[in-house]
């Protein structure tokens, strides 16, 4: 339903039973290292984690992964994974692309997957080292078609958003998501309002924990009468959801990244639909073709084309959902991959 991705893209225990590769021990250790949000997030980190972990078992082989605790652990953890002797390490978020670059290019011989960043710091267009292969998606598509549907949906007229930090991996959900109000606008001679994203600047609680912050923002919005919400930023859908359960009205909430229906189930009541991202894929695609001697470093960018983004189902809300709103969705879809509706984003070309 309404493109679906279907994409299912200290230090952990790991397995205790060594595998098997063509009946020799695989000599491989693929590792990963977290952003401040934690692999317990429910989202980013936790999807990218199970790539992680079903490419190991496929491998039969042994993982490492480490968690950050914060911005300044980032540089730490990686080069504490290159010390442990990982072949292949995953960096999990934008904000650790300068510490993988600067690993990376120190370790021709490690390969790099990076996770929502083609690590190109330069700009040139091109990634900075031979052995990094960028993971990154279009996600303004999808967030179009939940904008779009959000529109569609309210029954006040404004519809809100809220970010972890103003960078492109957040801002690019927001930024599909505005378009995706205004399309609706234009075609039906409405006036549905975005509030806490301009296009350029809006509300963000400076970080990726669910706390009082973002608790606060997700308040103010909900003041102001929206009934959809679009919290972008791993946890804080958390910090969103408790508002929107104090409340006491009935506002819609989006996730982001993951289905949040299946990963969080404690919110699944409040869940209009997620926009979908399949690291988990990704990732577990690029470990095998790392642990079997074809790592590949060509950038993977997730589109509605390649179904590496998309809407997750509508689960609570498919009986809220007009079937007409669902069916103009699919057309949507369609004509974004056809290109006869452009979504501007900073990866769109």
């Amino acid at each position: 339903m309404l493109g679906i991705a279907t994409l299912v893209a200290g230090c952990a225990s790991a397995p205790e039973e060594d595998g098997e590769a063509g009946g020799e021990k695989l000599d491989f250790l693929p590792c990963m290292v977290s952003d401040a949000g934690g692999f317990d997030d429910k989202s980013f980190n936790q999807l990218g984690f199970e790539g992680l972990q079903a490419a190991a078992e496929e491998l039969g082989v042994e993982y490492k992964e480490v968690e950050s605790q914060a911005e300044t652990d980032y540089a730490s953890n990686i080069n504490g994974l290159v010390d442990q002797g990982c072949n292949a390490i995953v960096s999990v978020g934008f904000l650790l692309a300068p510490a993988a670059l600067e690993a990376a290019q120190a370790n021709p011989d490690i390969d790099f997957i990076s996770i929502d960043d083609p690590i190109d710091q330069d700009g040139d267009g091109e990634t900075d080292a031979e052995n990094i292969k960028p993971i990154i998606f279009d996600t303004a598509q999808a967030a179009f078609l939940a904008g779009y549907l959000s529109a569609g949906v309210t029954k006040t007229g404004a519809v809100g958003t809220f970010g972890g930090a103003n960078i492109p991996t957040v801002s690019i959900f927001m930024d599909g998501f505005k378009q995706g109000v205004d399309h609706y606008n234009e075609e039906n001679g409405t006036q549905v309002k975005v509030l806490g994203w301009d296009g350029t600047d809006g509300s963000f609680t400076g970080g990726f924990e669910a706390n009082d912050t973002a608790r606060q923002i997700a308040q103010g919005l909900i003041d102001q009468n929206i009934d959809v919400l679009l919290p972008v930023g791993g946890p804080i859908y958390q910090s969103a959801a408790a508002a929107i359960e104090d409340s006491g009205r009935e506002i819609a909430l989006i996730g982001v990244d993951a289905d949040v229906f299946e990963t969080d189930p404690s919110v699944g009541p409040l869940l209009l639909t997620s926009i979908r991202k399949g690291m988990d894929v990704g990732v577990h695609e690029a470990i095998v073709e790392a642990g079997n001697g074809e790592f590949d470093p060509t950038p993977f960018i997730g589109t509605l084309e390649n179904e590496g983004v998309g809407l997750a189902p509508f689960h609570d809300w498919e009986s809220k959902v007009p079937a007409e709103l669902a069916d103009k969705l699919d057309e949507l879809r369609q004509a974004i991959i056809d290109g006869d509706i452009a979504v501007e984003s900073y990866l769109a070309g």
